[in-house]
C-alpha cells in the first residue's frame, strides 16, 4: 500500500533550485537510504516528505493520519533533565496521564466515587492501555541498552554531563521509541561504535514502520535498505534492490547514458554539418527540412559531472623507517578511570592498523597520545626514524577557528601564489568567493573536507584517522578511501565505517576492557572469526540451556514418580491403618464377648463349667495379648501415615 507519492516535485530557495521534477512512491514498509553529495538536497528531500517544508511546485501525498518522527542532526530534549526523560520524550503525554492515574487512583481509595468518576478513571485507563502505557518503559529500557545505556543509571544521570556522542544517541533513542509509521533518519549512525550500528541495524529491519534513512555509511545501509534515493543534479532517481544493488543499477545507468548521450552527439554534429554544407546549395531544401527536424529533437543532458568530487591525493615527503611506532606498557588514565593499561605493540611501515572497540573505551585517548597530544600515564610510545605524523581528530580541532579557507592553506604554503592557494581548495569543492569564507560558517561536512585538505598538504609517512568519515558523503568517503588505498605510507585508522575497515585494513587493535588484542588480519578476517567464535558460544549456549532443560525434565519426570510412589505409599499405610483398626475393633469384640462369658456366675456351677473357665481365660490372655500386639500395630501405621502426609 502506497503511504508517500511525490509528483512533479520541486523546491526552490530564491533562485536556486534545489530539487526538480522529483517523482516516486514509498509504500507501507519499505525502508529506504537516501544518498548523494552533500548538498544535493537529500534533507531538503526528507523535510519535504515529513511535511516540514512546502515544495515550490508539485505535490506530496501522504495516506490517512500517518505518524512521522524525525531524526536530524540537530539535537533537542526540550525540559528533560535526565537521560531516561529525554529518551521518553515521545511518550510525555502518556507519563502525563500515568500520573493523572495514579492519582485518580488515591482518590477513588480515600472517598466514595461517583459513577462520572469511575467512568473517567475506566475511560483513561483503557487509552493508557491502548497507547502502548504498559509496555512503555520497556520499550525505552530496550532502546537505551541497544544504544549503550545503563536503563537504571540513565534514570538519574543528567543531560548536562553527556558528550556530544552521547547526546546524538539519546536524540536517536528519542525517535526510535516513538509510535511511527514513518521514521525519518539523518546520518543516525555517527557517534556509534560497531556493536550498537549493529544493533540498530537488526532494529530497523524488525521495525513495524516505513524508514527512509540518509547515511554514508555503506556497510549499514547495505544490511537495512531495499530501495535507494540518488538524489544529484537537482533529480532524485529511485532504485529497488539494496546499496549493492543500487551501485551495481546506477553503474549501468551511467554507462547506458552516456553511449547514447555520445551517440546522440554524434549524430547532431553529422546532420549540423550537412546543414553547414547544404543550406544554401542544391539541397538547400533537405538542409531545412534537417534542420526543422534537429530543433524539434529532444536533447539528452550529460549527467551530473565529478566537478563537486573531492581530488585528494596522499604523497609522504619521505619514506620514513621499517618501525613507524614502538608502544611499551602504555597506560591511559582520565581521572580516576584507567582506559588502557599494559600496552604493548609495533606498527611497521606500510601497515593500515584499525583500531576499533566500544564508544569511551579510549580510542582517540590513545591517537591523540600517539600524535603527541598528550603524555602517556606510564610506560612510553615512540615513533621511528623519520616518521613524520598527521592527526585528523574526530572533533576537527585541528581546523582554526574564525579563519578564512584562504588563509588556512595560505599559512601551511606561504610561497603559493593565489591561483595555486585557490587551485588546492578548489580539489575540496570550494571555488570562487567561497575561498573566502570563515571556518565558523562551515557545515560539518565542509569542515570535514576542509581538514582533509589540511591533512593532505602536510604529506605525512604516517597518517592517524579518527572517525575520519563522520560528515562525509557517500561519494567522498569513496574518495578518501581510494586515496589511503594508493597511500605509500602507514595508517592507524579509528573508524565504524565496516566498508572502509574491510577494504584498507592489514592489521587490527581491538580495545576492551582496557586492554588492546592484537589481531593479526583484517578487519573481514576478525569478523570471521568473531562471527565463528560468537556461532560457536551461541551453540554452546544452546546446548547448555538444552542440557538444562533437560534436568529440568528429567527432574520433573523423577518428581511425577516420587509423586506416584508417594500416592502408593499413602494409599498402602491408609489401608494399613484401616486394616489394623478393623483388627483392633475385632479383637476387643471377642475379648469383650469372653469377658461376658467368664463373669457369668453360672458357668461356675459344676465341675465341668470350671474346666470350660479355665480353657476361657487362657483364651482371654492369648487375645489380650494380639490386642496389645494390634494396638501397636495400629498406633505405628497411624504414625508413619501422619508423617507421610
Amino acid at each position: 500500500m502506497t503511504q508517500i507519492a511525490l509528483s512533479g516535485v520541486a523546491v526552490e530557495f530564491g533562485a536556486a533550485r534545489i530539487l526538480e521534477d522529483a517523482s516516486f512512491t514509498i509504500a507501507r514498509g519499505e525502508r529506504w537510504g537516501v544518498v548523494g553529495r552533500n548538498g544535493a538536497g537529500k534533507t531538503t528531500l526528507l523535510n519535504v516528505i515529513a511535511g516540514t517544508l512546502a515544495p515550490t511546485h508539485g505535490t506530496v501525498s501522504r495516506t490517512g493520519e500517518l505518524r512521522v518522527t524525525v531524526l536530524d542532526q540537530q539535537r533537542f530534549f526540550g525540559p528533560a533533565a535526565t537521560v531516561w526523560q529525554a529518551a521518553a520524550g515521545p511518550f510525555a503525554p502518556l507519563l502525563d496521564l500515568e500520573r493523572d492515574l495514579e492519582l485518580q487512583a488515591h482518590a477513588l481509595a480515600e472517598a466514595e466515587a461517583s459513577p462520572a468518576t469511575l467512568e473517567r478513571y475506566d475511560r483513561d485507563l483503557e487509552r493508557f492501555r491502548r497507547e502502548g502505557g504498559y509496555e512503555m518503559e520497556a520499550r525505552v529500557d530496550a532502546v537505551l541498552q541497544g544504544l549503550g545505556f545503563d536503563p537504571v543509571a540513565a534514570r538519574s544521570k543528567p543531560l548536562g554531563q553527556l558528550s556530544g556522542g552521547e547526546a546524538g544517541r539519546v536524540g536517536l533513542a528519542c525517535q526510535l521509541v516513538a509510535p511511527a509509521d514513518l521514521l525519518l533518519l539523518d546520518e543516525p549512525t555517527n557517534h556509534l561504535d560497531l556493536e550498537t550500528s549493529r544493533w540498530l541495524e537488526e532494529y530497523l529491519r524488525g521495525l513495524d514502520a516505513t524508514v527512509l534513512v540518509i547515511s554514508h555509511d555503506r556497510a549499514f545501509l547495505d544490511a537495512v535498505v531495499d530501495h535507494v534515493a540518488h538524489v544529484d543534479g537537482g533529480t532524485v532517481t529511485p532504485y529497488t534492490g539494496s546499496y549493492g544493488a543500487f551501485v551495481l543499477q546506477h553503474a549501468e545507468r551511467v554507462l547506458t547514458h552516456e553511449r547514447a548521450y555520445v551517440a546522440q552527439r554524434r549524430r547532431i554534429e553529422k546532420e549540423e554539418d550537412y546543414i553547414r554544407r547544404n543550406i544554401a546549395g542544391q539541397n538547400s531544401r533537405q538542409a531545412k527540412g534537417r534542420r526543422a527536424r534537429l530543433a524539434r529533437m529532444p536533447r539528452l543532458s550529460p549527467l551530473p559531472g565529478e566537478e563537486g568530487v573531492m581530488a585528494l591525493r596522499l604523497e609522504p615527503a619521505r619514506r620514513g623507517g621499517t618501525q613507524v611506532l614502538v608502544a611499551d606498557e602504555v597506560r591511559l588514565c582520565v581521572g580516576d578511570r584507567t582506559l588502557l593499561s599494559g600496552f604493548g605493540g609495533r606498527i611497521e611501515r606500510g601497515e593500515v592498523v584499525g583500531l576499533v572497540g566500544a564508544n569511551g573505551t579510549g580510542k582517540s585517548t590513545l591517537l591523540e597520545a600517539v600524535a603527541g597530544g598528550r603524555p602517556t600515564d606510564g610506560g612510553s610510545i615512540r615513533l621511528g626514524e623519520s616518521i613524520d605524523a598527521a592527526y585528523y581528530r574526530q572533533d576537527m580541532e585541528q581546523i582554526p577557528d574564525a579563519t578564512s579557507l584562504f588563509d588556512i592553506v595560505s599559512d601551511l604554503r606561504p610561497r603559493w601564489d593565489r591561483g595555486q592557494v585557490q587551485a588546492h581548495l578548489g580539489r575540496f569543492g570550494f571555488s570562487g568567493d567561497e575561498v573566502r569564507r570563515s571556518t565558523d560558517t562551515l557545515s560539518g561536512g565542509e569542515r570535514a573536507r576542509v581538514a582533509l585538505a589540511i591533512l593532505m598538504l602536510s604529506h605525512a609517512n604516517f597518517i592517524l584517522l579518527d572517525e575520519p568519515t563522520n560528515h562525509l558523503d557517500v561519494e567522498s568517503v569513496e574518495v578518501l578511501e581510494d586515496a589511503l588505498e594508493g597511500f605509500e605510507g602507514t595508517v592507524l585508522l579509528v573508524s565504524h565505517d565496516r566498508a572502509l575497515l574491510r577494504a584498507l585494513t592489514t592489521r587490527m587493535w581491538i580495545l576492551e576492557d582496557g586492554r588492546i588484542t592484537d589481531y593479526p588480519g583484517s578487519f573481514s578476517d576478525w569478523e570471521e572469526t568473531r562471527r565463528r567464535h560468537d556461532e560457536r558460544v551461541r551453540l554452546e549456549e544452546a546446548a547448555a540451556a538444552e542440557e538444562r532443560r533437560e534436568k529440568e525434565r528429567r527432574a520433573a519426570r523423577q518428581g511425577r514418580a516420587r509423586d506416584r510412589e508417594g500416592r502408593s505409599r499413602l494409599h498402602a499405610l491408609r489401608r494399613r491403618v484401616e486394616g489394623a483398626e478393623r483388627e483392633v475393633h475385632r479383637l476387643e469384640r471377642e475379648v469383650e464377648e469372653l469377658r461376658a462369658v467368664l463373669a457369668d456366675p453360672s458357668l461356675y456351677a459344676d465341675a465341668e463349667g470350671v474346666q470350660r473357665a479355665v480353657a476361657l481365660k487362657a483364651e482371654m490372655a492369648t487375645l489380650e495379648r494380639a490386642l496389645s500386639d494390634a494396638l501397636d500395630v495400629w498406633t505405628e501405621a497411624g504414625e508413619a501415615l501422619q508423617e507421610a502426609e
